[in-house]
C-alpha cells in the first residue's frame, strides 16, 4: 500500500484537469438563472465542450440566491468526471445576478486571487433580511465592490438590470452578454447569439440586452458616477387662496426658527401637513416652539440639538402609519404610472395591480370612534368575535374600479381621523414621550436628545407596530436605570442602536441585562 501511494504522489498531475472550465452564477428568483445556465450548457456544446451543469437552490427568495455550478471540458472522446458543486478556491468564472450576491460569493470563498473573474450587476434587490431590521439594514454596496477589486482576479461591474430593462427583457441575457464580452470563455460572439436564437423565445429582447451588455463587458465600463447633488426644486404648493393664507403663515413661523432647526421642521411641517391639513401642521409647530422654549430655558443655547431632534421625530410621530395613510399612498394618482415604468411596460401592456391585506381586530377598531374602540378593545370576547369576522387574508385588484373604491373610501376616512381610536392613541403616547425627554433637559440634555431619539422604534401599523412600542418600553425602561450616571446619554444611545439591530430583540435584551446587572450591583 505505502509503496502504491508513493507511487501515485511522484506520477505527475493530469494535465487535462487544468482544462476544465469551472463558472458559478448566483441568481434569485426572477432573474433568469436557469436560462442562463441552459445557454452556457448550450453554447458549450455548440463548441465541441463536455458539460455538467448543477444547481442548489437557496433557502428563500431573498435569503440565499440559488448557486448554479457549470463544469465543462473539450469532449476528446472518454467522459470527464465532473463536481456537482462548487468548491472554495476552485471557481474560474462567478456570475453574480446582483451587487449582495458578489458579496456573499467572496464570503464564502468562492472568488480567488488571480484566478477568478468576477462578473456582476452593480444594481441592487434588497434581500429580506435588509429589510427586516427595524432601522436601515441595507448593505453597503460600496464595500462589496472594493472587497471584489482586490480578490478578483478581474472585476467586471455595470447596471445589467437597467440594461435588461431598457431592452425589454431579464438581466439573465445580460448577464450572458457581459459574459462574451469578458473573453474568459474561448468562444466567438457568434456563437453567444446563435445560442439565443435557438431558444426560441424573446429573441430580439434577448439579443438587444446582450450586445449593450457585451460592448459594455468589452471596454470594461463602469457605472457612471452621481450627478453632484444639488437641491431639488421644491414642488410649488397650490390650493384655495384660505388654506394658502394658512399655509404661508405656517411657513412663516418655519423662517422664524434657529437655522439648525429650520433644515428639519421645514420638511417636517410638509410631512405633517401632507398627513392630515394645515390646522395639523400648526399643531406640530407648536410642538416644535414649545421644544425650543424649554430648551432655552434650561441650557446656554448652542446648536439647538434638543429641538432639532425634536423636529424630526415629533413630524415621524404625528404622521404615523395606519390604513388611512396606506390607502391614500395606494390611490394616488401617480401611483399606476410609476408601476407602469418599473415594469416597463407600454401603451400596449395590459398591467394588473393586486394587493395583499391581512387585517385583525386591532386594526378594524383602530378605525372606530375614540370611545366605541375603547368600549370594544376592553373586552376580549368581543375582540375575538371581531377578529373571526375580518382576520382572513384578502386580495384586491386596484387596477379594477371595485378593489380602487375600497381603498379610496378607506382612504377618505382622513377628516375624521382626529375622532378614532388609534388617532387617540398615538397622540397620548406622542405626549408621554416628549414630557419625559424635555423634563431630562436641565438635568442631563444630552439624556433628553436621546430620548427623543428612542421614538425611532415606532413605526407601521398591526403587529410591526406592537413589536415596535414594545421595543421602545424597554428602552425607556432602560433609560429610567441608567437615569444620573455621568455616562447616561451613551448608554440610551447603545439601548437604541441594539433595537435596531435585530427584530427579535436579542441584543437589546442583552444590553438590558448588561444595565440591570450594574444597576443592581450599585444599590447592592
Amino acid at each position: 500500500m505505502n509503496e502504491l501511494s508513493a507511487k501515485l504522489r511522484s506520477q505527475d498531475p493530469d494535465a487535462r484537469l487544468g482544462q476544465i472550465v469551472k463558472l458559478a452564477v448566483m441568481a434569485v428568483g426572477g432573474q433568469g438563472g436557469g436560462v442562463l445556465t441552459n445557454w452556457i450548457t448550450d453554447l458549450a456544446e455548440r463548441n465541441g465542450y463536455r458539460v455538467q451543469a448543477t444547481s442548489v437552490a437557496g433557502v428563500a427568495q431573498r435569503t440565499g440566491a440559488t448557486i448554479y455550478y457549470v463544469e465543462m471540458l473539450p469532449d476528446t472522446g472518454r467522459q470527464p468526471v465532473f463536481a456537482l458543486a462548487p468548491a472554495e478556491g476552485d471557481v474560474d468564472i462567478l456570475i453574480a445576478a446582483e451587487m449582495m450576491e458578489a458579496g456573499r460569493a467572496i464570503m464564502r470563498g468562492f472568488v480567488t486571487p488571480g484566478r477568478t473573474t468576477l462578473i456582476a450587476s452593480t444594481h441592487r434587490n434588497l434581500a429580506t433580511v435588509e429589510k427586516i431590521v427595524p432601522g436601515s439594514g441595507i448593505g453597503d454596496a460600496e464595500t462589496v465592490k472594493k472587497a471584489a477589486a482586490e480578490v478578483a482576479k478581474e472585476f467586471i461591474a455595470f447596471d445589467m438590470e437597467r440594461i435588461a430593462l431598457d431592452s425589454g427583457t431579464v438581466i439573465s441575457a445580460a448577464l450572458f452578454g457581459a459574459l462574451a464580452g469578458s473573453g474568459t470563455l474561448p468562444f466567438d460572439a457568434d456563437s453567444y447569439r446563435e445560442t439565443i436564437r435557438a431558444s426560441g423565445r424573446g429573441v430580439e429582447a434577448s439579443l438587444r440586452a446582450f450586445e449593450a451588455a457585451r460592448e459594455a463587458a468589452e471596454r470594461r465600463a463602469t457605472d457612471p458616477a452621481p450627478a453632484p447633488s444639488g437641491a431639488a426644486p421644491a414642488p410649488q404648493v397650490r390650493g384655495p387662496a384660505k388654506l394658502m393664507a394658512k399655509w404661508q403663515a405656517l411657513e412663516a413661523r418655519v423662517a422664524a426658527l434657529p437655522d439648525p432647526v429650520q433644515a428639519l421642521a421645514a420638511p417636517g411641517l410638509k410631512k405633517v401637513v401632507a398627513f392630515q391639513d394645515v390646522a395639523y401642521g400648526a399643531e406640530y409647530l407648536d410642538r416644535v416652539e414649545a421644544a425650543m422654549r424649554a430648551e432655552e430655558q434650561a441650557t446656554t443655547g448652542g446648536d439647538w440639538p434638543f429641538t432639532a431632534q425634536a423636529a424630526k421625530y415629533v413630524a415621524n410621530a404625528m404622521a404615523y402609519d395606519d390604513i388611512i395613510r396606506v390607502a391614500d399612498h395606494k390611490t394616488q394618482a401617480a401611483r399606476m404610472p410609476r408601476i407602469g415604468a418599473e415594469v416597463g411596460a407600454t401603451e400596449a401592456t395590459l398591467v394588473q395591480v393586486t394587493e395583499y391585506v391581512h387585517p385583525g381586530a386591532a386594526e378594524f377598531v383602530s378605525l372606530m370612534p375614540a370611545g366605541l374602540g375603547r368600549w370594544a378593545s376592553a373586552r376580549p370576547g368581543v375582540m375575538k368575535a371581531i377578529d373571526r369576522v375580518v382576520n382572513r387574508g384578502r386580495r384586491i385588484r386596484t387596477d379594477g374600479i371595485i378593489g380602487f373604491t375600497m381603498l379610496y373610501l378607506a382612504a377618505g376616512l382622513r377628516p375624521w381621523r382626529r375622532r378614532l381610536l388609534r388617532h387617540r392613541q398615538e397622540m397620548a403616547h406622542l405626549e408621554n414621550w416628549l414630557s419625559a425627554a424635555t423634563a431630562r433637559l436641565r438635568s442631563d440634555p444630552a439624556l433628553a436628545a436621546e430620548t427623543l431619539r428612542v421614538r425611532r422604534l415606532v413605526k407601521g401599523y398591526s403587529d410591526t407596530h406592537a413589536r415596535g412600542l414594545s421595543k421602545f418600553d424597554k428602552v425607556m425602561s432602560g433609560i429610567l436605570l441608567v437615569e444620573g450616571r455621568e455616562d447616561a446619554a451613551d448608554w440610551a444611545r447603545r439601548l437604541i442602536d441594539a433595537a435596531l439591530q435585530d427584530p427579535e430583540g436579542k441584543a437589546l435584551d442583552g444590553a438590558l441585562e448588561t444595565i440591570r446587572s450594574f444597576a443592581t450591583a450599585g444599590r447592592a
